[in-house]
């Protein structure tokens, strides 16, 4: 299935999200209590920030992305994504994503890494995010000045701070992890 006919398609109506993995579809599993609270903790606050010191910037939930590898193949849904591109009627895919963010789950892990390197390869992301939800750590990935990416990504754990240098925030992860049975700890 090429990405113009999974998006004329309409889904298989279990109401689950869907993605095109070249040219296959694949349901996401359902999200767990943990999953869920640390993406609304991240909407929230990225949403939060970018009102006052990024207003022509937005924060969507499960963007649609075309990699440009395999283009027409390829339709990845991360967990939040955020351009300064104008919203666009009746469009599928988020114009020029500048951050990305996932969030691993047991079942996802190996999905969600395998979706790196696409979401590397849109020319308009600047960082990818890819936060846990059995510990409190997260693996950053940030575009070099000339165009680059890392070989490795950057390690962020208890006690630190996660900076998003796209969009000027810096964030606590006790905040990220709020509310979640993790926080505890």
């Amino acid at each position: 299935m090429t990405v113009a006919e999974f998006l004329a398609w309409g889904g298989d109506g279990s109401g689950r999200t869907l993605e095109l993995v070249d040219g296959e579809v694949r349901a996401q599993d359902p999200a767990s209590d943990t999953h869920g609270t640390i993406d609304g903790n991240l909407s929230f606050l990225i949403g939060a920030h970018l009102r006052v010191h990024r207003p022509n910037c937005r924060v969507v939930v499960q963007p649609g992305i075309r990699p440009r590898l395999r283009a027409n193949w390829n339709y990845r849904v991360p967990e939040l994504g955020v351009t300064c591109a104008p919203n666009q009627k009746d469009a599928h895919m988020m114009p020029e994503p500048i951050l990305l963010i996932e969030i691993l789950s047991p079942k996802n892990r190996k999905d969600t890494w395998n979706n790196v390197p696409l979401f590397a390869s849109v020319p308009s992301v600047q960082e990818i995010v890819l936060v846990d939800s059995e510990s409190i750590q997260l693996d950053v990935l940030r575009r070099a000045e000339d165009g680059s990416w890392p070989t490795d990504p950057t390690r962020i754990t208890t006690g630190q701070v996660l900076e998003l240098h796209t969009i000027g925030l810096e964030l606590p992860l006790p905040e990220i992890y709020r509310g979640t049975h993790l926080q505890s700890r």
